[in-house]
């Protein structure tokens, strides 16, 4: 699709609040552990490191974050935090792996209000669902049926808006851009 993150960049500095939900990077498969401990794989390290550095790039480093406790997202995130520095908030919550939509939603609520880039780390179909969810009315139609195929790995999605986060509601914000790591090679 070729993504123009220049022109990402420029319409997230329209808004006072912005909002980057992420699939972790690529994991191990299922089977042999228990699934909250699956790890990432080589190529998900390296899919952390070059999404980290993508958003850096865009201008976006998050001033808070809230990760899953699941292992493959805080591997994901740790990688990332390696270029964002000890500047973000960081939380780990076990709803964001196992509360579904709903989790999503409860994370806004709690974001400090001064924040202006919060980053959420989680899993599928969550994130994409509640992508979708979030996403405004007047977004753009063709980033919303990218939605409609879930994220892969190392994925991200960005929003805008005014309101502060604890405000924002089912399409309270305009769905700016739906990432792949490739967009940032």
């Amino acid at each position: 699709m070729g993504i123009k993150l220049s022109k990402v960049a420029k319409a997230a500095k329209k808004y006072k609040h912005i909002l980057i939900i992420m699939r972790h990077a690529k994991a191990e498969p299922f089977g042999g552990k228990d699934d909250l401990e699956r790890e990432l794989t080589d190529k998900g390290l390296k899919q952390a490191k070059t999404v980290g550095k993508g958003i850096e790039v865009l201008g976006l480093k998050p001033d808070q974050i809230s990760c899953s406790a699941a292992t493959r997202t805080r591997q994901t995130l740790d990688k990332m935090l390696k270029i964002f520095g000890d500047d973000p908030i960081v939380d780990y919550r076990i709803n964001l792996y196992d509360g579904g939509v709903q989790a999503v939603f409860d994370e806004l609520a709690h974001v400090k209000p001064k924040q202006r880039v919060f980053m959420i780390v989680g899993h599928e179909p969550t994130v994409s669902i509640a992508s979708q969810w979030i996403a405004s009315a007047d977004s753009d139609a063709e980033r919303l049926d990218l939605l409609n195929l879930g994220l892969s790995p190392a994925s991200i999605v960005i929003f805008g808006s005014d309101k502060p986060f604890d405000e924002w509601q089912v399409h309270s914000g305009e769905l700016l851009a739906v990432i792949n790591v490739k967009d940032f090679d």
